[in-house]
């Protein structure tokens, strides 16, 4: 699956691919920053389940990631969850968090899916912004967030 929007590609990736365990790395570490106070031990924040990547490129250098996870919770039938979207600073505002949502909806649709879930932070007011204006709206939180006041959770029909 590839894609551009505003000379961005987007590719289907495996897990240990160099460049997606890099972008991986760094949006654990956006998270940690975010989240974490000085002197508290860092999260992993683990995926888990059946996960599908996507990396972006801008002429060949890797500037983002998404993440995909089937869930399979009562009420959440045919939903994708949308995980570790993340944009390297030096490419933020060229588009590339909307093509890779873009190709992840796609690649959702393909496998399955009517419905996505993704939760972010309170912290990320741009990722807060960037769901809203791609038409995903606020749900009640779910699952390990449900009671976090830190927490803000989307959802949108395919």
């Amino acid at each position: 699956m590839s894609g551009a929007v505003s000379g961005v590609r987007v590719q289907e990736r495996k897990a240990g691919d160099p460049d997606l365990d890099a972008l991986v790395t760094a949006a654990v570490a956006e998270l940690n920053r975010r989240y974490r106070d000085p002197g508290d031990p860092w999260e992993d924040y683990p995926l888990t389940g059946e996960v599908s990547f996507h990396v972006a490129t801008v002429d060949g250098v890797p500037a983002g990631c998404i993440a995909r996870v089937a869930v399979d919770e009562p009420g959440w039938t045919r939903t994708a969850e949308m995980k570790r979207v993340f944009v390297q600073e030096r490419f933020r505002g060229r588009g590339v968090a909307t093509a890779l949502v873009a190709a992840f909806e796609v690649a959702a649709r393909e496998a399955g899916a009517r419905r996505v879930r993704l939760e972010t932070g309170t912290r990320q007011p741009e990722a807060m912004a960037l769901y809203e204006a791609l038409g995903y709206a606020r749900t009640a939180n779910f699952g390990p967030w449900a009671d976090s006041p830190l927490s803000v959770c989307y959802a949108k029909n395919l």
